[in-house]
């Protein structure tokens, strides 16, 4: 489904992200670990069209769009939910997911997507009138995951859902993750937590300055020894 093949992306003269190559295949949660300041956002907004490349492509179903507006990406389905939340505050609950709804695909399904995002997540159902700013953290994280799927991705990119997050907030966003992942959604997840990241990925890329240096199982890399060692502190 998508294809990242030798991408180099630069702020200023400083390199980001070196030769980055790996693929996500349909069906697949696919998480990409590392450190503070190791670029896995800006791999994430570089496939949104957030952030320019320098050198490389990105393919999605096998179509080059590297060079595609941030707008024309969302229209091919692929959905970024951004690190910390960016809910509209001064909007409800309700505003923000219809929010999601706004390419031409996503509004004719607008009230099944509703149903089910609702569902997925009951603690939005009571607060639909609410304004999203007096929300706790991870309500406002269930919210903006919420307001990704009213836009009825094909592909769904989640950069940092537990950022900031209590525990066990963290297992609550991660179970909706997995839910979704289970009936079949494509998911490219970057996340600092490295035990669950791994523990329930398809397959996983560790990235260092930048760099790729690990890839395989999530549950193999889980038991790598310095995996253990460097993140996971055993």
């Amino acid at each position: 489904m998508l294809e990242c093949r030798n991408l180099n992306i630069h702020y200023g003269k400083l390199d980001v992200v070196r030769d980055v190559s790996f693929e996500v295949e349909a069906g697949e949660l696919v998480s990409i670990i590392g450190g503070n300041g190791a670029g896995k956002s800006t791999i994430i907004d570089a496939i949104s069209g957030l952030k320019k490349i320098t050198s490389g492509t990105i393919r999605f179903l096998g179509n080059s769009i590297e060079h595609m507006s941030s707008h024309e990406i969302v229209n091919l389905g692929i959905i970024q939910v951004p690190e910390r939340r960016l809910v509209y505050p001064q909007m409800s609950v309700l505003e923000n997911m219809e929010m999601g709804a706004y390419r031409k695909e996503a509004r004719a399904v607008r009230r099944k997507s509703l149903e089910f995002v609702l569902e997925l997540f009951p603690d939005l159902a009571v607060r639909k009138s609410q304004m999203a700013g007096t929300l706790s953290g991870g309500q406002q994280q269930m919210l903006a995951i919420a307001r990704g799927l009213m836009s009825v991705p094909r592909l769904l990119l989640l950069d940092e859902p537990s950022l900031g997050l209590a525990p066990l907030l963290v297992e609550d966003i991660f179970k909706a993750i997995l839910k979704l992942n289970a009936r079949g959604m494509t998911i490219v997840l970057v996340e600092q937590n490295v035990y669950l990241s791994l523990a329930h990925a398809s397959r996983a890329h560790v990235l260092e300055e930048g760099r790729i240096t690990m890839s395989g199982p999530g549950k193999g890399l889980l038991e790598d020894d310095y995996i253990r060692q460097a993140y996971l502190g055993i």
